[in-house]
């Protein structure tokens, strides 16, 4: 399974596009749609060069097909559900998804997903509003259609 336009519309929604480098909530220097390391393996930097709208665009794709996929492989996954589960990845890390209570809840089929997204609302402790509105989009995407 990939993602979706749909998937790639909500995350480019919630990142926003900067051709410009810029510190994200954490301090963390990001470009494009929320890109933090390039195609490449570099880390992003405050001295890089703009990028266009076309390659923050590639970057993003390329950062779920490899490293937000991996994530989500043996999970059975209607394409919304999918798409759902790519914008919080990205988002929030692999890692940080593998050890979750929102996977425990979707591999046990036990527990209030809505809640198991809502839990992940915050950056350096605090509550973001857009972090609140972007886990709402996520939990309304996956739960808009059951598992396939």
């Amino acid at each position: 399974m990939t993602i979706s336009e749909k998937g790639i519309d909500l995350i480019c929604q919630f990142e926003g596009y900067s051709s410009k480098p810029y510190l994200d909530s954490v301090n963390v220097p990001t470009i494009g749609f929320g890109t933090t390391m390039y195609n490449s393996g570099t880390k992003v930097t405050m001295n890089d060069y703009p990028v266009t709208l076309e390659q923050a665009k590639n970057y993003l794709v390329h950062h779920i097909e490899n490293r937000c996929y991996h994530a989500l492989v043996g999970l059975k996954l209607s394409q919304n559900q999918f798409d759902a589960l790519c914008s919080f990845v990205y988002n929030c890390g692999a890692g940080a998804f593998e050890n979750s209570t929102l996977k425990k809840r979707i591999v046990t089929g036990e527990g209030d997903i809505r809640a198991g997204f809502a839990m992940w609302n915050k950056a350096g402790g605090q509550v973001l509003a857009g972090l609140t509105k972007r886990r709402t989009a996520e939990a309304d995407l996956y739960l808009s259609e059951s598992i396939v």
